[in-house]
């Protein structure tokens, strides 16, 4: 079935960089990993065309890196496991998790890698975001819109957090997720594009140092 999400997998990504853009506090290029506990990668996709299947998965891993002073240099990259999709029904998880759609057994994981981020603008706190999103071991380019909602610099444990959410639609047919009943008077049971709602936060200990910052390119005057 097609996912309105475009993998907030991919996972689910890079549009970490968007993090910054909230006034982060820290001034430096920094390494954060995905709390899976306070992260969320939802699924929308329309049933018989008259209603929404929301779905999720509870199991997401990953790390990102953001730079306050270079936000395009942002770089991430997401693993979600696909036996822990749930849509609140046994056996419609049973069914995404068959050879329909995700073959759970045979390609147990989603992963997104970034590849860039474009179009920063600062005023919104928003980017896209362009990734490589694997499903099925099928790999396809896609863009995420990302909006940062900041920088703490310490939690009430000592930590440092960051967060930003993500959205973006793919089409599942494009990843052999190939389940196509269709409907008497036309159209899909389960529609083929997905759309994807994400929410990611990532936590470093306070004070850790900070990671390598990307070479800012220098800009050619006219």
């Amino acid at each position: 079935m097609r996912f309105h999400k475009t993998s907030r997998f991919a996972a689910i990504a890079s549009v970490f960089s968007a993090i910054v853009f909230a006034g982060a506090l820290t001034s430096h290029a920094a390494d954060y990993t995905i709390d899976g506990a306070h992260s969320d990668v939802i699924f929308k996709v329309r049933h018989m065309g008259i209603s929404t299947v929301t779905g999720s998965f509870a199991e997401v891993s990953g790390s990102f890196n953001v730079d306050p002073k270079n936000v395009a240099a942002t770089t991430g990259s997401a693993v979600i496991k696909v036996a822990s999709v749930n849509t609140n029904n046994v056996k419609r998880d049973g069914h995404l998790k068959s050879d329909d759609f995700f073959n759970a057994e045979q390609y147990p994981e989603i992963k997104f890698v970034s590849k860039s981020v474009r179009n920063v603008k600062l005023s919104d706190s928003t980017a896209d975001l362009v990734g490589d999103l694997t499903i099925r071991d099928i790999t396809k380019e896609i863009v995420l819109k990302v909006k940062g909602t900041g920088i703490l610099a310490k939690d009430p444990w000592g930590m440092e957090r960051a967060a930003f959410t993500a959205s973006g639609t793919i089409n599942r047919f494009d990843y052999n997720l190939k389940w196509s009943s269709l409907l008497e008077g036309g159209g899909f049971v389960v529609a083929p594009e997905v759309d994807l709602v994400l929410s990611f936060e990532g936590v470093r200990p306070a004070g850790a140092p900070a990671a390598p910052a990307a070479p800012v390119k220098a800009v050619k005057k006219k």
